[in-house]
Formats: C-alpha cells, structure tokens, sequence
C-alpha cells in the first residue's frame, strides 16, 4: 500500500498542495486535473525527485525517503518527457538502462524480450529510434519503467500527443499491467482514464476534491444534467442562466448540454452525468488551464 498522509508542497512562499491524504492499492488511478493543478508536483513526490514541506509518504507503513534504494526498486516511472537516444534502437537503450540498474546483462535480454513484446515492438526492437512514432516512443518508455517489474508504475501525462489509436493501445496495455500493481495514470483527458481506472482522483484548489468510482463522482451532478435546443440569437443569454458544458450545432439551432438546479422547463431533457460532466463543471472557472505543468 502506499499512502500520501497530510503533504503539504509550497515552493518559497507559493503553496502548490495542501494537506493531501490518499491511500493507493492494486489497480489503475487517474490522477485528473487540468494543468497547473498540482498534478506533476504529486507525482514527482511520489518518486522521491520533490520532497514534501509537511507529512509524509510510506509505502507499506515506511516512509519512501527511508526506504530510499529498496523503494526505487519497486518504481517505475514514466515522466511527461524522457531521455532517449535517438540512434539507439529499443533493445540497445534498454540494455542500457538495465546496466544502469543493475541487472545482470542475461536477467536483462530476457526481461527485455518480455517487455518488447507485451508493448508490441518486438518486430522493431533492432530499428534506431529517430523513425519512430510519438506512441512508438511512448511505449518504449512503458517498456524502461516496468523494467525492474515494479509494484507501482507512475505515468506523467503519458497521452500526450498521442492520436487516438495509441491512446486506445496504450490504455488497454496499462490494464494489463494493473492486474499485480499499484497504476498511477496523471492527465487532463478525461477519456484517457474514464474506461480504465478503479478509482479518479480529482485536485482543486491545491486539495484533493474527489477519490472515488467514477459511478459515484458522476453522481455528484445526478439529476442536475440536461439537454436542450436554444436558438442561436438566446445562446449569450442562456450561457449567462446556466452552466454550459458542451454545445454543437444541429438543424440551424444549438443544442446544448448543461448543468441547472431547481425545476426543469417542458424543452429540457434530462440525461445521465458522465465523467467529463464533473470535470468540465468542476473546472469551469478554473483559471490554471494554461498548459502550464506543475
């Protein structure tokens, strides 16, 4: 188990997070927030690159810091952005890695082979990375953060410029990987986490808002989420009544998804809150989505 207790993160006189309590078994997180939440600042706590102001972090009742070398060995982490050389091929900079780590150079053929196979780069493992694609390269940090076959695998925005099909491949291999393991999944793409995750953990205001089923943080706007047409010359007007949160054009009117309270009118249809309804009502007047990461 790993368990963030009362950590506090400021940065001179700037408070980043306060008093965040969280408790991580086996299964895949979501760690969601727009940027500048809070989000990178947690998971490098998390990984011992940043160290909190105040509380602490244990894993299995001890504090990371103390563990130090016998806490590292049961992490894997993938950062928004990793190192890698580009005239390497997969293989080669994975035995690299893994002689860094120091695992033995036959344990680290076979363990590579493994993973090269389970993030689907098998056929390429001999191929110099500067050809690869975005997802390519994505996997292929994947593949260096389970190398040691860690107990918690944490992930920093691991979507990011992904298309759509890397996304999809990416999320079902992180499921596969949750099954024994504790998966930390960091984002501000909601369908990135809405299909995999157990539990959501949601940062506002430097505080952890909501850690729950998404079943259950969808039930926050339970009965408060409507659709209806408006036409065009009423749209200034009723974004001003309502809380707007998605709007598309259909038959020379707008038809918009929204969040009201009290009773509805006879042209409101009610429909069933989803993840991203919570999110985009959550942070409406969010001023941090500035894609500034911290």
């Amino acid at each position: 188990m790993l368990v963030v207790n009362n950590v506090s993160k400021q940065f001179g006189k700037f408070p980043v997070l306060e008093d965040i309590n969280i408790e991580f078994n086996n299964g895949v997180y979501g760690l969601l927030a727009p940027n500048g939440a809070g989000k990178t600042t947690l998971i490098k706590m998390l990984v011992t690159l940043l160290f909190p102001t105040k509380g602490e972090i244990l894993y299995n009742g001890t504090e990371i810091t103390d563990l130090d070398e016998q806490y590292r060995d049961v992490l894997g982490y993938l950062p928004q952005e990793f190192g890698y050389y580009k005239n390497y091929s997969p293989e080669k900079y994975l035995l690299y890695l893994a002689a860094l780590k120091g695992i033995r150079k036959k344990q680290a053929k076979e363990r590579i082979s493994e993973l090269l196979r389970l993030v689907n780069l098998e056929e390429v493992s001999q191929k110099k990375m500067k050809k690869f694609s975005g997802g390519m390269i994505q996997r292929v940090g994947i593949a260096q953060a389970m190398l040691n076959d860690p107990k918690i695998l944490i992930l920093d925005e691991p979507t990011a410029g992904l298309d759509p099909k890397e996304r999809a491949r990416l999320r079902k291999l992180l499921t596969e990987l949750a099954r024994n393991r504790i998966v930390i999944f960091s984002t501000h793409i909601v369908s990135d986490v809405e299909s995999i995750a157990n539990e959501i953990i949601m940062i506002k205001d430097k505080k952890v808002l909501y850690k729950d089923t998404i079943d259950n943080i969808a039930l926050i706007l339970e009965g408060r989420v409507y659709e209806t047409e408006v036409e065009f010359s009423e749209v200034d007007t009723f974004r001003k009544q309502y809380t707007s949160i998605a709007e598309k054009q259909e038959h020379g009117k707008m038809i918009i998804r929204f969040v009201a309270n009290g009773k509805p009118q006879a042209k409101w249809k009610r429909v069933v809150p989803t993840l991203e309804d919570v999110f985009l009502y959550v942070y409406e007047d969010d001023t941090m989505l500035d894609g500034t990461s911290v």
